[in-house]
């Protein structure tokens, strides 16, 4: 009997999964893999609530492959290493996956199919995890689109998204190949465990993904378009890691709301959709650029002078302690659940950026290291656009002031005070300094004088 692999990476699930879909269609014997692969050359490792993520994303999937009638096999290594013994191991014929858009990512591929084809062996790939492929939507001229409406709207003009598959009902397993033990790879924190927050507002896991994508449809995607900007209210879906981790797809989630989409909440869903419009947006500049997370998009801000801010002042952003409540209540929410609301994102990453002076890719790297939806492209597009180097940029004069934010979208203060609990003494929530704050610290720098530093500093730019 011929055998396939399905080899795993970010898609992890059962249903909507083309690879695992077309190997229980063939009838062969399926060795499904999940391989952590950190040593190809170019791949970024995970960050360290990525990694507690994806512990628990594959506890989950085993259980769900184990009632299909194949365990989860692990592996961790180079994958041009690893897959050829697996092959090998399990005298498979045949290997299927789900495509990637990294480039480090796409060489690996590439490589596996070709030595697959010099082994006589059958390799596909196919499209899961993006809308649309990046390479299929261009411009009239042929080149990528640098802005998102026109993107989006030319997405929109193509044929709809496909329908999602259909879970298989069962796999034919074989003889099972030997698997790494889960706990062997050392994923989840230990001595401290910073990790009780994660576990307390996550449930990683298709079943998960699907519950909460329900929850959303059914209790909060009405008003969508206004209560996506209050950071207290649960006003979006909170898919992204689920979808960061493939555990749940595009496809199944567009059709979900399609299919809920009626007049009370059409303008809502309408909106949500735009929201899978970026995520496929930053996917296609990360295609096109493969250097986003280190290299600027536009490459004038190459010769910017991002200021030597103290060391204290950085630290003082990552711990959120900088004095003021939106950036330091957005800091302590990421550390404490892995996630931060948009709107915040934003006003942390233009507060880095903006009034400290502090390149980009600092604040790109820490978030990498402490978001359970930290993925190459939408992290480093999404601080591009804040810096105003990237495609669609924010315009660098657009300071996101955090007062008039947490004033517009917190009036009454409930996030700030979530996450910054010892405001509740303060006299001024949103402006601490104005009054008796307790232990609150003081600003690191006055905002009206780091505003015009950072629009001196973009005019410098501009006129050189």
């Amino acid at each position: 009997m011929a055998g396939t692999v399905v080899w795993l990476r970010d898609d992890l699930r059962i249903s909507d999964n083309p690879a695992l879909f077309a190997a229980a269609r063939s009838g062969d014997d399926v060795v499904v893999c999940y391989l952590l692969d950190e040593e190809s050359p170019g791949i970024r490792p995970l960050g360290g609530a990525s990694r507690w993520w994806l512990h628990h994303s594959l506890v989950a999937l085993g259980r769900e492959l184990a009632e299909l009638g194949v365990p989860l096999t692990l592996r961790r290594g180079a994958a041009a290493e690893v897959i050829p013994v697996l092959v090998a191991e399990t005298q498979a014929d045949t290997v299927l996956w789900n495509r990637r858009y990294g480039l480090p990512e796409r060489n690996v591929d590439a490589g596996i199919k070709a030595w697959c084809g010099e082994h006589g062996i059958s390799a596909h790939s196919f499209q899961a995890n993006l809308l649309f492929e990046p390479w299929a939507v261009t411009s009239g001229s042929g080149d990528p689109y640098r802005v998102f409406t026109p993107f989006w709207r030319a997405c929109m003009d193509r044929q709809p998204p496909r329908a999602p598959l259909e879970a298989p009902a069962s796999l034919r397993g074989g003889t099972p190949p030997l698997s790494d033990e889960l706990e062997y790879w050392a994923l989840l924190p230990f001595s401290p465990d910073w990790a009780q927050g994660l576990r307390v507002t996550w449930t990683p896991g298709e079943d998960g993904a699907h519950r909460r994508l329900d929850n959303f449809l059914e209790e909060r995607a009405t008003g969508y378009r206004t209560k996506r900007d209050l950071p207290a209210t649960e006003g979006t879906s909170r898919l992204s890691p689920h979808l960061r981790f493939g555990e749940i797809s595009p496809f199944q989630v567009w059709h979900a709301a399609q299919e809920r989409r009626d007049a009370a909440v059409s303008e809502d869903l309408r909106v949500f959709g735009s929201e899978l419009g970026w995520r496929e947006f930053c996917w296609q500049l990360l295609y096109f650029n493969p250097e986003l997370a280190t290299k600027n998009y536009r490459p004038e801000f190459d010769a910017f002078a991002w200021e030597s801010s103290t060391r204290s002042e950085l630290k003082a952003w990552q711990e959120g302690r900088t004095g003021y409540p939106l950036v330091d209540a957005g800091m302590r929410q990421m550390e404490e659940t892995g996630w931060m609301h948009n709107r915040v994102r934003m006003v942390t990453g233009s507060f880095l950026i903006k009034n400290l002076l502090i390149d980009w890719r600092v604040g790109e790297q820490w978030f990498w290291d402490y978001l359970v939806d930290a993925d190459t492209a939408s992290n480093a597009a999404n601080w591009q656009w804040v810096a105003g180097s990237g495609a669609d940029a924010s315009p660098y004069f657009r300071v996101f002031n955090p007062v008039t934010q947490s004033r517009k979208f917190d009036p009454e203060g409930k996030y700030l005070l979530r996450f910054v609990p010892e405001l509740a003494d303060a006299e001024n929530i949103h402006e601490p300094w104005n009054g008796p704050s307790g232990d609150y610290p003081a600003p690191v720098v006055d905002l009206k004088e780091s505003r015009e530093r950072a629009l001196a500093a973009f005019k410098a730019l501009r006129d050189s």
